[in-house]
């Protein structure tokens, strides 16, 4: 009888083991709305425990490549692509399902996969800047009538403004390319994230900022005296990421958080809670804003950005250092 029970009882822990409930490590810069709305959906969806650090997406990349030996994450979840790109190597490639139905044009990444689109756009206070006086283009941001009135994050610590100072150099070539951005520069007043950019200029602390379209657009739909301006020379129209890093703990429950966030029920709510342009063929672009086909964009070489971007990054704040920013 003792022994009956001692086998019930080894039967019963083995159980409980194989019970445990599965769990996906997250490295995110997410902002925190978004986090606090989809981390109880995924668990509540997939039965999937969601354990996830926030930080910034410099960071994110810091920590994943510390730890890429013995990795603790399983996922990296929405930064930007070109620092994704640049570091493909801790990454593990993985086919999602429901792949056919991501846009070939967001589909550029190695080993990294789309998350959502997102672009680059001017956000004008228009109580600051009269209509007929707003920018149009990207060389337009030097004129002097902006000095000191441009809000812009960091190029060499943010992810985003790197992109916009990439968006600078593929429209305006090589040299060229640099002074309109200097030029730029000479005007900036810089911002500790590219987050606090449009809430300077929907404050009227900074008359433009050049950020993001779903952060100007929040802004707008706030009822602020605000207005989007998409850069006539062209804008970067390019996917935010996400992927699965090699050797995690917990690759299946990885690839399974991977496959929800690109399911076209989340990529809605992305949609209509963030504005973001959604990745997939078979969801709508967020309601108030133009369709990206009526917008001028260039393609973004991530390959090219992520080659770049120590050099990049160099001369960002050597100009800086420069002109005292």
């Amino acid at each position: 009888m003792k022994k009956v029970l001692f086998v019930l009882a080894c039967l019963a822990l083995a159980a409980g083991a194989f019970a445990a409930p599965a769990k996906v490590v997250v490295y995110t810069a997410h902002e925190d709305s978004i986090l606090n709305a989809l981390a109880p959906r995924f668990e509540k969806e997939t039965g999937i425990k969601l354990e996830y650090v926030k930080l910034g997406s410099g960071d994110v990349i810091k920590r994943a490549k510390a730890e890429a030996a013995n990795p603790q994450a399983d996922v990296i979840w929405s930064i930007g692509g070109e620092q994704l790109e640049a570091e493909s190597a801790i990454l593990a490639p993985y086919t999602p399902k429901e792949w056919d139905k991501i846009a070939p044009v967001f589909k550029v990444g190695t080993n990294w996969l789309p998350y959502t689109g997102i672009m680059n756009v001017f956000i004008v206070n228009t109580k600051m800047v009269a209509a007929d006086k707003m920018p149009k283009t990207w060389k337009d941001l030097a004129d002097a009538r902006f000095a000191k009135l441009v809000s812009s994050a960091r190029a060499d610590k943010s992810g985003s403004s790197y992109m916009q100072l990439c968006n600078t150099l593929l429209v305006y070539k090589g040299d060229e390319g640099w002074n309109v951005y200097k030029g730029i520069m000479k005007n900036m007043v810089i911002s500790s994230s590219s987050g606090a950019v449009p809430k300077f200029v929907n404050d009227g602390e900074q008359a433009v900022g050049i950020t993001l379209e779903d952060n100007a657009f929040r802004y707008v739909q706030g009822g602020g005296p605000v207005k989007i301006v998409y850069p006539a020379d062209g804008t970067v129209a390019a996917p935010d990421g996400i992927a699965l890093l090699k050797g995690g703990p917990n690759a299946e429950a990885g690839k399974a958080f991977i496959d929800w966030c690109l399911s076209k029920p989340v990529q809605e709510f992305l949609v209509e809670q963030m504005a973001r342009r959604a990745v997939r063929t078979d969801c709508k672009d967020p309601a108030g804003l133009p369709a990206i086909k009526t917008i001028k964009t260039v393609p973004y070489d991530f390959g090219w950005a992520a080659k770049n971007k120590t050099e990049f990054s160099k001369k960002f704040a050597d100009i800086a250092m420069e002109l005292g920013l």
